[in-house]
Formats: C-alpha cells, sequence, structure tokens
C-alpha cells in the first residue's frame, strides 16, 4: 500500500458519505416541514454551487499555500460547523452554504495530494482508490442518509457529524508533507490569464460546453426528481427520491466503466450518439407514471451521461496537458460545469417558484439536450490538431 493512502481513503470515504447524506437530510427536513414551495429545495442546490462558484480562484492556492493534510481537516471542520448549525435549528440556506464552502476547499487538496504521497507509476493505482472510496460513499450516503433522516431529522445530522469529524481524525494519521505555495501572483489574474490561454482553442470551448451541458441537466434533474416523483409517482419520503437517483448514479458508474473502450480519445465525436440518448431518455422519463418505467428510464440517463462525460473529460485533460497544464484546466474546467450547474438550477428554481410543471420541465431539458449535442457535433472538429 502506498503510504498515506489507506488513511485518505478511509478520510475520503466520511467525508463523500457525509457530503452525500446531508443534502437528502435536508430535503427531508423541507419535506417533513412542508412549509416552503417548490423554489426552497433548488435554492439550497444552488447556494452550495455558490461557493464553488465564488471560492474557485482561491481554493487551489490556498490548498497550496498549506500542508495538504492541513487543508483537508480545515475543510471538513468547516462542514461539520455547517452540519451542527442544522443541528441547532439555523436556516437550511445558511447551514448548507457552510457546507458548500468546506467542499470547495476540499476538493482541490483531495487532488492533489495524491502526486504528493505516490510516484508516477502508482499515481492511477491511487486516484483508482480515491474514487472507488467516492463511489461506494454517494451510493451508501444517498440512501443511507435518506433512510435515516426519514426516521430521525438529528439522528441523522449526528451521524452526518460524526462522520466528518471521524475524517478529522483519520486525517491526523496522513503523513507530514510541506506547503508548496510557491508564488504571489493575483489569483484572479492568474485565473483569467491561464483561462484565456485554454479557451483560445475551438476544441476547447466545444469540450467545456459539452461538460457544462450535462452537469448542468444533471444537478437539475437531480432537484426536478424532489417535485416530479411526489406529483407523478406518489412517493412521500427522501428516501423514495434517494432511491430513484441511485438508479442515475448506478448508470454512470456502468457507462463511465465502459466508455473507455467504446470511445477511444481519437474517435472523441461518437460520444454524440451517447448525448443524443441522453435527451431521448430525459423525454422518456418525462412520459413516466410507473416507478419502474422511471428507474429504467434514470439508469438509461446515467449510462448515457457515464458514455458522454468521461470521453469528453479526457479530451480537455489531454488539451490542458498540451497547453496550460492538466491540473489547471482541471480546476478552469470545474469552475464553468459549476457555474452552469448554478444557472440552470437558478433558472429551475425561478420557474419552480411560479408553478412550473416538472413534467414540462423534463420535456424542456430533453429539448435542450439534444438540440445542444447536435450543436456541438456539427461544430466539433473531428480531429485534435483541428481545434
Amino acid at each position: 500500500m502506498i503510504k498515506g493512502l489507506a488513511p485518505l481513503v478511509v478520510a475520503q470515504f466520511l467525508s463523500a458519505f457525509a457530503d452525500n447524506a446531508i443534502l437528502f437530510t435536508v430535503i427531508a427536513i423541507v419535506l417533513q416541514g412542508n412549509t416552503h414551495g417548490d423554489w426552497y429545495i433548488p435554492a439550497l442546490q444552488s447556494v452550495f454551487l455558490i461557493a464553488y462558484v465564488t471560492l474557485a480562484p482561491w481554493v487551489g492556492i490556498w490548498a497550496d499555500r498549506l500542508p495538504k493534510p492541513q487543508v483537508l481537516i480545515i475543510a471538513n471542520l468547516i462542514k461539520t460547523a455547517g452540519g451542527f448549525l442544522l443541528l441547532a435549528g439555523i436556516e437550511p440556506l445558511i447551514a448548507y452554504s457552510l457546507v458548500g464552502a468546506g467542499a470547495a476547499l476540499y476538493s482541490p487538496a483531495k487532488y492533489g495530494i495524491l502526486p504528493e504521497i505516490a510516484d508516477e507509476a502508482h499515481l492511477v493505482k491511487a486516484n483508482g482508490w480515491v474514487e472507488g472510496a467516492t463511489i461506494a460513499a454517494i451510493l451508501l450516503g444517498t440512501v443511507g442518509g435518506a433512510k435515516i433522516a426519514d426516521r430521525s431529522i438529528p439522528a441523522a445530522l449526528m451521524v452526518i457529524c460524526g462522520c466528518f469529524l471521524l475524517s478529522v481524525l483519520v486525517g491526523l494519521l496522513l503523513p507530514r508533507l510541506p506547503a508548496r505555495y510557491r508564488t504571489e501572483v493575483s489569483a484572479i489574474r492568474q485565473w483569467v490569464a491561464q483561462s484565456r490561454a485554454l479557451l483560445k482553442s475551438q476544441r476547447a470551448r466545444l469540450v467545456l460546453l459539452g461538460l457544462a451541458m450535462f452537469w448542468a441537466a444533471a444537478a437539475t434533474l437531480r432537484v426536478v426528481l424532489v417535485a416530479w416523483a411526489p406529483a407523478v409517482l406518489h412517493t412521500q419520503t427522501a428516501s423514495d427520491i434517494a432511491e430513484l437517483t441511485l438508479f442515475t448514479a448506478i448508470g454512470i458508474i456502468i457507462g463511465a466503466a465502459l466508455a473507455p473502450r467504446w470511445i477511444p480519445l481519437a474517435e472523441i465525436r461518437r460520444s454524440r450518439y451517447a448525448g443524443y440518448a441522453m435527451g431521448l431518455m430525459l423525454g422518456l422519463l418525462a412520459a413516466s407514471s410507473e416507478p419502474w418505467p422511471a428507474r429504467g428510464a434514470l439508469l438509461g440517463i446515467g449510462i448515457a451521461g457515464g458514455f458522454f462525460v468521461v470521453p469528453l473529460n479526457a479530451a480537455i485533460q489531454d488539451i490542458g496537458h498540451r497547453s496550460v497544464g492538466a491540473g489547471i484546466a482541471v480546476a478552469i474546467q470545474n469552475f464553468f460545469l459549476n457555474a452552469a450547474m448554478l444557472v440552470a438550477v437558478g433558472l429551475y428554481t425561478g420557474a419552480a417558484a411560479q408553478g412550473a410543471d416538472p413534467v414540462m420541465v423534463l420535456l424542456a431539458m430533453s429539448s435542450i439536450v439534444l438540440c445542444g449535442v447536435i450543436q456541438l457535433a456539427i461544430r466539433l472538429p473531428p480531429k485534435a490538431a483541428d481545434g
């Protein structure tokens, strides 16, 4: 085992479990209170994303200014504070925004620590362990958190805060690492210059647009389901909604596992077929009125999404490696993706406040995805050198 990898994997599992459990605990708070309109849950998702967008130019620098194990501990303490605010009955929009700030700081340190504890020959293996722990935590946290919250909100929040604090304690077992901060250049100026350099490539711009469209649709679907499932499937609890989202997550895992074999980087344009399938599956979900057809549609959306997003992720990493650097490209990508999710969820929040029918929202999403993929397929250069 790579030195320091075991505590990192355990800490990541605990933190990611709590991240996913807390979302569905907040959803359970809203559903059980029944005092807010359909706009409130997408607003919760929005305040979480705002932290990612507004802190984007700084979190990478902060993750290098301090030793990364220390950053992971600080980030989890911030998320713990958000959990305790929820337990104290503080307005969920405020408490959950604090959890988002902790998550925004946690992300670059989580990935940035890997090259510091694993050499090049073991880096892929280290990534695999961390991603495996993350996927397991997402699946267990989504369903487990919702089920506990449906029985007892305080118990769920105590479990969540306990997981965050356990992650802090495990983080103390990470190796002592030096800070990596090397420059005093303005974060904003550096961010703008790097973004301009990457976006000079037409291929990079179009790939980022495709990724932004996917994640905007995924984030919106997650909150639309909270209104759609009770209205169409007559679900009553956060557990029921969590089980629906689980099918999408499983589908993404399947699609992501198969995509490298079927859509190599040289054939990136094949991903358009997955985009078409994703749009059609959204339409099929809108037409569903029974649980199992809905679950099948959500599984199909996830599989198509995995096939669509994995090749595009590889493409932007490749473009970044040949220009500004793969790590910087991923940081810029994260900014644009979270901004796209924030805009999409914000638009849905406004529509929900006006009483928008969730079935019509799903149909609109289906049309937007299909039209967007068609435009990308037309404009995307066939070869990497063309863009």
